[in-house]
């Protein structure tokens, strides 16, 4: 069986899995535990409880970027 690093075994020990955290707890955890050198990125599941096969309650949005992509964008 194949060893885990050092600083792997840091963070297992700071992250319980089990546990339910509060989105401000929860980032500031990431940010804490993050030893890569490059910005990484998180992945958020959320359950609504909302049935997809009845139109009235399909969820759809747009959310603008702060930064967006860098590009002037132009249409014809």
């Amino acid at each position: 069986m194949a060893k885990k690093g050092k600083k792997y075994q840091a963070v297992v020990e700071k992250v319980s899995g089990t546990r339910l955290r509060e989105l401000e707890d929860a980032v500031e955890l990431v940010k804490t535990v993050s030893y890569s050198k490059f910005d990484g990125s998180v992945d958020l599941a959320v359950n609504l409880g909302v049935d997809p096969r009845h139109a009235e309650q399909n969820v759809r949005g747009a959310v603008s970027l702060p930064h967006g992509l860098g590009k002037n964008v132009r249409i014809i």
